[in-house]
Formats: C-alpha cells, structure tokens, sequence
C-alpha cells in the first residue's frame, strides 16, 4: 500500500478468501483492505498512539439517520460524556480534498453537531472546530491532541 503522510505502525494484514483484510482496533475485526481504510487505519492510529485519544471513545462506521437516509460517518470521537465531539472523514490517497468532501462531513455534522470536523486522505489532513454562536468554523494548524479539545 502507498506510504502515507502519517506516522507508521505494525498493521496486522492478512489474506482471507484471496482478499487483503486489515485488523481493525477499534472495531476489534479484520476488515477489507481498501486504500481508504489504509487511511483510517493510520489515522486511527495517529489519534490513539500520538495524539493522545482514548481507543476506547473513537467509533468506527457510525450510523447516522440524515434526510431519511442512513449514512455512515467514517470514524467519530465522543467525550467522556459520550456526546459525539469530532467527525473524522476519510479518503483514498489519491481522492483530492475539495469542498464537496467537506460538505459531505458538514452534512453528518447537521445531526452530530461536534466540536471538531476532520477530513483526510492520508496524504492532506484538514481540522476546522465549530463555532456554534457565530455560525462558523476556524480551520486549526494541526490536530489537537485529546486533552486540548
């Protein structure tokens, strides 16, 4: 798989029914291997081992209930009050960031309404945190590690 702009690890890959699956932390199975969930598997990793965020409050493949369709927000941290805080949204390495990905992640917030909304492809990392009572947004330098949020 492609090296990424993130830090590495030792992935657990394997081979089942001539597929490449990778083990998945948080939802403890393996998954398949596609090149988004590279992707979410380094950034999974980048948050619990450098960023300092609780494995056990990151949910892969939420489920959200938006216009009368079910839609999945590909990983979302809660607070230690389990109340949704950031939206992570993953993409394949080779998938630019533009503005309809971050509309797609701007719509699962319209349901969520976290704090943090995080959009990556592995390569291009983009963090903005919501400002409710003025209606906007403010993009961050960089991730904020678990205790700054």
């Amino acid at each position: 798989m492609l090296s990424l702009n993130l830090p590495t690890f030792d992935a657990k890959i394997d081979t089942r029914d001539g597929k490449s699956v990778i083990f998945d932390v948080i939802r403890q199975r393996y998954v398949a291997l596609t090149p988004e969930e590279w992707v979410r598997q380094h950034f999974v990793h980048f948050l619990t081992e450098h960023k300092g965020y609780p494995r056990t409050l990151l949910a892969n493949e939420v489920q959200v209930a938006l216009n009368g369709t079910r839609k999945r927000c590909d990983t979302v941290l809660y607070g230690r009050d389990l109340r949704a805080r950031m939206i992570v949204e993953y993409k394949a390495p080779e998938v630019e960031i533009t503005q309809a990905v971050f509309d797609q992640v701007m719509r699962y917030n319209m349901v969520l309404r976290v704090d943090y909304l995080v959009v990556s492809n592995g390569l291009r990392h983009y963090c903005c945190r919501m400002d409710y009572a003025t209606g906007t947004y403010r993009f961050l330098r960089e991730i904020p590690r678990y205790e700054e949020l």
